[in-house]
């Protein structure tokens, strides 16, 4: 199958995937319940487990390895970022009915928008090699502040988009999830729209770290592209299935310092030695289950001790 072919297949599954989801299962603004979520995510990890075998058939086991590496960090990286759509509902005291669609719309956006990034960086890297130098050095940087920074505060009032839309949405409520209403003759904007702007300028300096580091992987478009894509389309369906259990991962934040380190020291190094895919997927899969399993052993000690249970506070807003 040529790649041609390979992006055409993979946009019309998605698109239809998509229209199942919000045009047939959730046409209906409604509160996600955690077992429909748990359904939603075990779809959406069945369908990149799939993709991935048919890369396997197709293109071979190490271009599936490469996908399945890129799908995992990126699948944490968004993981960890759920925390802070949590706040963002929370500071906009957005109704549970409304997340799942501002999250789709969001996810649908990011798509778009990381293609043109994925698209873009992978053509400065192949005419300019060096730049996967400074993106590793960049990734490294990354990894440090993400392991030693104690301001893990999220403000979503400080949001310069916010600060720009919020004149515009004076007097109006959520209005049953529209994003416009014409009030007066007057077109204006509701919370819905500020809060997907939000978490679309969220996603984007998310994206700022997440796209370099898969680049790190491979610089394969079409591997790289479509594993960011398979983790975010489902990110959904996780934010609603984990729901406050995000706080449990507390070390999560110190397992993707530790990735995010070695996809940096992996790109700097590769002109001399390249770390096999193989090697590189164990490792991920490794530091992502230490992390994972020892968090819930810390809150379970906590929890027995009579101790406060470690991760970070929900009240993190002004």
């Amino acid at each position: 199958m040529s790649i041609m072919w390979q992006w055409i297949l993979f946009h019309v599954v998605i698109a239809i995937a998509l229209w199942i989801d919000l045009g047939i299962v959730h046409k209906h603004p409604e509160k996600v319940t955690t077992k429909k979520a748990l359904i939603w995510s075990a779809i959406w990890v069945s369908m990149a487990l799939l993709f991935c075998a048919g890369i396997w058939y197709y293109d071979g086991r190490h271009q599936a390895a490469l996908f399945l590496t890129g799908y995992l960090v990126e699948q944490s990286l968004s993981v960890d970022n759920l925390f802070v759509f949590y706040v963002i509902f929370q500071y906009f005291k957005t109704p549970k009915r409304f997340e799942h669609r501002i999250l789709f719309w969001g996810i649908v956006s990011a798509l778009v928008m990381r293609l043109g990034f994925i698209l873009a960086g992978a053509a400065l890297l192949e005419r300019w090699h060096w730049l996967i130098y400074l993106l590793g050095a960049f990734l490294l940087y990354t990894a440090f502040k993400l392991a030693f920074s104690k301001d893990h505060e999220v403000h979503p009032e400080r949001n310069p988009i916010f600060k720009r839309l919020k004149p515009f949405m004076s007097g109006t409520s959520y209005e049953g999830g529209k994003f416009f209403i014409r009030r007066n003759g007057k077109l204006l904007i509701t919370p819905s729209l500020v809060v997907l702007a939000v978490v679309e300028w969220t996603d984007l300096m998310f994206a700022l770290d997440s796209i370099p580091a898969v680049l790190g992987i491979t610089t394969d478009p079409f591997i790289v592209y479509t594993s960011n894509a398979m983790a975010i389309l489902g990110l959904r369906s996780w934010y609603s299935a984990l729901g406050k259990l995000i706080v449990s991962f507390h070390h999560l934040s110190h397992g993707l310092a530790v990735i995010l380190a070695f996809v940096g020291i992996k790109m700097i190094i590769a002109e001399w030695y390249k770390i096999p895919i193989g090697w590189a997927l164990v490792f991920v899969v490794t530091v992502l289950a230490t992390s994972v399993l020892t968090s819930v052993w810390a809150r379970k000690r906590a929890v027995k001790q009579g101790k406060p249970a470690p991760g970070r506070s929900f009240e993190t807003y002004e």
